[in-house]
């Protein structure tokens, strides 16, 4: 696979397992599933999860009733889903090594197609392009795609929140993500590995040459995620609801879509 060598480094090394579990990734997943909840067709169904990682995703959705095949670039992602599966009460019905931009299952033959992370690492549009393309190949009509980017202003969110305006290293790499989208993480440092970052306007035109039309983009963690308060406010059940309800009242308006970290591309194979 023709992926960035700096990701796989990157993955090696990075307990993804459980960047879902809580805080910020905590929110991600909770507002993740609910979209999913909310728009994927009703189980039982054939959910293909593509680059669904260890399977946080996939093992919720086959709990829920769903055969859910997960497909992942990364072989340490793909054991770990398989052991995850093997523990499970509802295993997984398939996990296979593979990219997104040939998937070896049939036209056809999936009922929604997850794409929760294939986007971020595939450099080129017309790679990003492809995968959304054979994501549409293998849907059956009325299915449902997700797609996940992560937001152009990431990366400038992270350095205002954080106060890295000194870090100038950082600074380097926001003018890099504003200017030109990719992402790329020269510094030896734990930032975040060869991404492309989106603008919706960007998913939107990827989608469309795709021959998706209609898709929603809806915001996953919003700006409230950069809050100060956040950890404390997450951790504290009343405020947690007060977070969610917020966020799902303005999750498409067009000024909040890509002002967290992550924003969907949802839509139906008419």
């Amino acid at each position: 696979m023709d992926l960035p060598a700096e990701m796989f480094e990157f993955y090696a090394g990075f307990a993804e397992a459980e960047r879902l579990a809580d805080g910020q990734g905590g929110f991600e997943r909770v507002r993740t599933q609910e979209l999913l909840e909310r728009h994927l067709p009703p189980a039982p169904g054939v959910v293909l999860d593509v680059g669904g990682g260890p399977g946080a995703h996939a093992l919720w959705l086959a709990a829920r009733g769903y055969a859910v095949h997960l497909v992942d670039a990364v072989p340490r992602h793909v054991e770990q889903a398989r052991e995850a599966s093997a523990a499970a009460a509802y295993p997984l019905a398939g996990c296979a090594v593979g990219d997104a931009r040939e998937l070896r299952h049939a036209d056809a033959s999936a009922d929604a197609v997850l794409l929760l992370g294939p986007l971020y690492h595939l450099i080129e549009r017309a790679d990003r392009v492809r995968a959304l393309a054979e994501a549409r190949r293998v849907l059956r009509p009325g299915g449902v795609l997700v797609a996940a980017v992560v937001s152009r202003f990431a990366s400038l969110q992270t350095c205002l929140s954080l106060g890295l305006l000194d870090d100038a290293e950082f600074v380097e790499i926001i003018r890099a993500d504003l200017r030109t989208g990719q992402h790329r993480n020269p510094t030896g440092r734990p930032f975040f590995t060869t991404t492309f970052f989106h603008r919706p306007a960007d998913l939107r035109a990827e989608l469309a040459d795709a021959g998706f039309d209609g898709a929603r983009l809806i915001a996953v963690e919003g700006p409230l995620m950069w809050a100060p308060t956040f950890g404390a406010d997450w951790a504290d059940e009343g405020k947690r609801d007060l977070l969610l309800e917020l966020v799902r009242t303005v999750e498409e308006e067009e000024a909040i879509v890509a002002g967290g970290a992550h924003f969907l591309g949802i839509a139906q194979l008419h």
